[in-house]
């Protein structure tokens, strides 16, 4: 993925994700987080294309703690900045997020500011880290072409080739979710959570030790 493809891909998750809160922050807070994806050593995103054009697209996490330091050190003040401005005309969205997500924000993001880089260089994945996979989407034109699976085989073999121990993710619950898809590329459901706006979250992993055995993730 690069600059280019924001557009694309920003249009695509607002279609897809439209209650997700970064989402509902706007098109010009969206655009500034999912750019971190592109800076970040600690992240990957890619774009997948059909006759010609962009057609679905992937963003993954293959180190969370070293990625989240990232953000903060490189994007944080630029994306409080923008966040500040979406909630000051949001202000029904403010106060859910007063009430919902500033002390878990606060409590992630303030250990991330302070800490220092790792001895062991800025690009560095941790060996044996969780991968975390953000989002994928493929446009509804193409649904039958075989992309999502080769992106997600894609974030498989980026992820492994880093080190990492295991995938994870979290969909929706019911019908509006992804489990039987991810079960069937050989992800395992790992637990479920409640969002502060109550909906039902289902959490997938996936063993990359195990994955000689157990096919690619594909």
């Amino acid at each position: 993925m690069g600059p280019e493809d924001l557009p694309f891909v920003v249009a695509e998750h607002l279609a897809h994700f439209p209650d997700g809160f970064f989402a509902r922050l706007g098109r010009g807070y969206l655009t500034a987080y999912t750019r971190t994806y592109l800076t970040s050593p600690h992240a990957v995103a890619y774009v997948a294309e059909a006759d010609g054009a962009p057609a679905g697209f992937l963003s993954g996490v293959l180190d969370p703690v070293a990625h989240r330091r990232h953000v903060v050190r490189v994007h944080g003040r630029r994306l409080a900045a923008r966040a500040c401005g979406s909630l000051a005309v949001r202000p029904a969205l403010a106060l859910h997020f007063l009430r919902t997500r500033l002390g878990r924000y606060a409590r992630k993001l303030l250990p991330a500011r302070r800490s220092a880089p790792p001895p062991t260089g800025e690009a560095a994945i941790r060996t044996g880290a969780t991968a975390v996979l953000a989002h994928v989407v493929v446009a509804s034109r193409v649904r039958s072409y075989g992309l999502g699976s080769a992106l997600v085989r894609r974030f498989t073999e980026d992820a492994a080739a880093a080190g990492c121990a295991r995938m994870s993710l979290v969909t929706a619950a019911g019908a509006d979710g992804a489990g039987p898809y991810y079960e069937r590329l050989g992800w395992q459901k790992a637990g479920e959570t409640t969002t502060p706006e109550g909906r039902t979250l289902l959490t997938y992993e996936y063993d990359l030790t195990l994955r000689p055995s157990r096919g690619t993730a594909q």
